[in-house]
Parts: structure tokens; sequence; C-alpha cells
């Protein structure tokens, strides 16, 4: 269901709402498109999915497209997502012809849209080099960088700085993700949408029906982790600490999580997960659809810990969404988690198995300290990580390029 931002004044308050029809008077008619590379699977398209809307409701004319390619195509993209990560990554001759190939051929399919648009946000690796050829264009383009590249694989950050200086602008979740570029840096903190079927308010019905009918018995203690399937992730590593709490307190741990079009790893990781779990009853693996996100609302409600014991982050929306949920968060120390995530306030930071488990015991064997940091980590976000904050932001960001004011943000 599309939303309006009336819909978000009970949560927000109507200051924050007449703010944000302010900040969009100078804007109103202006073109805006948004392009990524898959419109299910991962939080870049959930939050195109409420950002598109609610941008065409304050009256700019918001559109959203999608690069199309091959698998060929999404093993060289994950190749730069994993070596922004700092992860080794081979890219050969032939690689960067298929991107260079693909991205020839969405530009030709674009090019109108592109070249006649006010501002052009360009999500991530994917469709990073759509820039350079578009030459006749007459807006302003930004490049949005949802990933932590704080210590990336030199020979890919080489390359695609290549594709991304000529931008405009960039942005980046934190201060520590961003690369020295020739343009100004944005710093600008993801979302979540509070009214969405992920994150609105569920009766104990449903929440114990969705357990029924995953197979998920309700006698323990629940312990959530909700990512796709990608070992940046850690599953392995959630499973290890999840049999060293098992032999002290009885608890079960669900891992659910779905494949995105843009990501051909999701299906290996996934059998590994399985294997990892074994015949270990207690431990249930589950793929969801694309849509599952009524599911994925009942799975994190049920829990009483929330896990994103990730390696690397570039800001884990499944964290913020735990955490409005009132649930406390143990994560791994990495990214965006550690903006989130603050020990013995909102959750625990983690390095190791060992160190998940030692925490999750703790939690466990005392509800009170653990229902506190679940309210704590519910304020915390009301104020720093809902939509409407977001949304204030990036029209703040679009007045500024427009008028020439780009510095008094620009990131250090």
């Amino acid at each position: 269901m599309k939303r309006v931002l009336k819909d978000y004044e009970p949560l927000a308050g109507s200051n924050a709402v007449s703010q944000l029809k302010q900040l969009a008077r100078d804007l109103v008619g202006a073109k805006v498109v948004h392009v990524n590379s898959t419109k299910a699977g991962g939080g870049v398209a959930e939050i195109l999915g409420w950002l598109v809307p609610l941008m065409n409701d304050l009256g700019l004319d918001t559109s959203w497209e999608i690069v199309q390619g091959h698998s060929e195509y999404f093993q060289v993209t994950k190749a730069f997502h994993n070596g922004l990560q700092g992860n080794n990554a081979t890219l050969t001759q032939r690689m960067l012809e298929v991107y260079e190939e693909t991205l020839t051929d969405n530009a030709n399919r674009l090019r109108i849209v592109l070249e006649n648009a006010d501002f052009v946000f360009i999500h991530d690796p994917q469709p990073a080099g759509l820039l350079e050829r578009c030459n006749d264009r007459s807006g302003k383009w930004i490049w949005r960088c949802h990933i932590d590249a704080s210590h990336p694989n030199r020979k890919v950050w080489n390359y695609l700085k290549g594709k991304v200086s000529a931008y405009d602008a960039s942005i980046f979740s934190m201060p520590d993700f961003a690369q020295p570029l020739v343009h100004p840096q944005f710093i600008i903190a993801p979302s979540i949408d509070p009214l969405s079927d992920k994150n609105c308010e569920l009766t104990e019905t449903e929440i114990n029906n969705t357990l029924q009918e995953l197979g998920i018995p309700h006698d323990l203690p629940i312990l959530v982790q909700i990512s796709r399937f990608d070992r940046f992730k850690d599953p392995i590593g959630l499973i290890k600490a999840f049999t060293l709490l098992n032999s002290s307190v009885d608890a079960r741990l669900v891992l659910a999580g779905g494949g995105a079009t843009d990501d051909p790893e999701g299906d290996a990781v996934l059998e590994e997960v399985k294997d990892a779990a074994g015949k270990n009853d207690r431990i249930h693996v589950l793929l969801l659809p694309a849509d599952a996100h009524r599911t994925i609302n009942a799975l994190q409600r049920s829990a009483s810990i929330v896990f994103q014991k990730s390696t690397q982050e570039g800001f884990g929306l499944t964290v913020t969404e735990g955490m409005w949920k009132g649930k406390p968060v143990i994560g791994g120390n990495v990214g965006g988690i550690r903006l989130q995530v603050h020990n013995h306030y909102t959750g625990y930071l983690v390095n190791t198995p060992e160190g998940a488990a030692l925490r999750a015991r703790e939690l466990l064997r005392n509800p009170v300290k653990r229902e506190r940091m679940g309210l704590t980590a519910q304020r915390f976000v009301a104020e720093n990580f809902l939509l409407t904050r977001h949304l204030r932001e990036y029209l703040t960001l679009m007045s500024g390029l427009r008028r020439g004011l780009a510095n008094y943000l620009v990131a250090s």
C-alpha cells in the first residue's frame, strides 16, 4: 500500500511532517530518478519502496528504475560488492567488459529518463557507470553508496573511483565509510518505515499463528537473525555461538531470510548454513519469499533477542527493525551496527561466537535487563532512524545542490 506523509503524523509528529513540506516547496515538480539493481530483496529496495512514493506525495516527479543484466553481470557486481568491503576480488578483463557492455545497454534503454532528470540517485556499484554514458545530462547526479567502503580492495576501488568521481556528490551511511573523492560527500544514515508490514504492530494471535505455520515451537526463548544468506552476515558463526549457548541455556535459533536477484551467491551460502545446522532440531533455517514482510515482523516480535552477527555491514536495517520492536540486539562490532547498538544500553557488540554466546546467556538469564535494553533500543530508533529524518536529509541535500551550497555539508 502506498502511504502518504499524513499517515506518519501520529508517530513522527505534525511538526516533522510540516517541516518536510516546507523543505519540498522549492523542489515541487523536480524530476528525480533513483536507479538500483533490484526491486526485491535487501535494504536498498526496501528504502526505495517508501522513499519514491513519499517524494511524489511532496510534489516531486519521482521514478525508480533498475539496471537489467544477466547472471554474468551480477557475478561481476557481487565481486565489486565484496571488494568494497575489503575482500580479495578478481577482476578479469572479461568481467570488466561484461560490466561495461551491460551498462551501455542500460544507458541506451534509460537515456531519455536519465538525461532529462533534475536529480539522479545511483545506488551502489551496479549502475555506477551510467553517468559516463549520459553525456547530455542536465541535472545533478549523486552516487549513493550503501556499502562499508572504509577498507576496500584497492583494485576494485580504483576502478569504481573512475566511475564515480565525475558525480556531483556522493552519499555514505557513516563518515568512516567514505573514501577521498573530488566532489562533496554527504552522510545520510538509512531508516525504516514504521508503518510497513515489516514494522507495524501485530497481534499476539498473528505472531503465534506465524510460528505455528513455520513449524517453530514457542516452548523456549527464540533467538532470531533475519538477513540474506550471505557470508558477511556470518550465519555459520551464529550457529557456533548458539551451540555454545545451548550447552547451558535452552533456546531456539531462527535463521531466516530471502535471496536477492542481484546476489548470485545466496543459494550456495544457504546450503552451507543447512549443513552447519545439521540435525539440530532447535535450529530453524528458513528461506522466505521476497514479500514475507509480516512473517519477518512476527519472527522479530517473537524473539527474546535479535542477532545481526555480521563481519561486514553497511548499516544493517534488520538491527533497526529489531530495536524498533523493543528487542535488545547482539550485533557484530562492525560498520553501521556500531551506529545503532550501544553496549549495555541498546544491546551488545561482539567480535566472536564466544562473545555472542556469553552476551546471549547473560540476557536470557536476566529478563529485567533484557526488557530495559529493548525499551531503550526502541526509543533510540524513534529518535534517529525513522523515515521522516531520512527524507528530510534527502530534501536538504537536493536543495543544497540546486542552490550550489553543497560545501556546507561536505564530509572531510
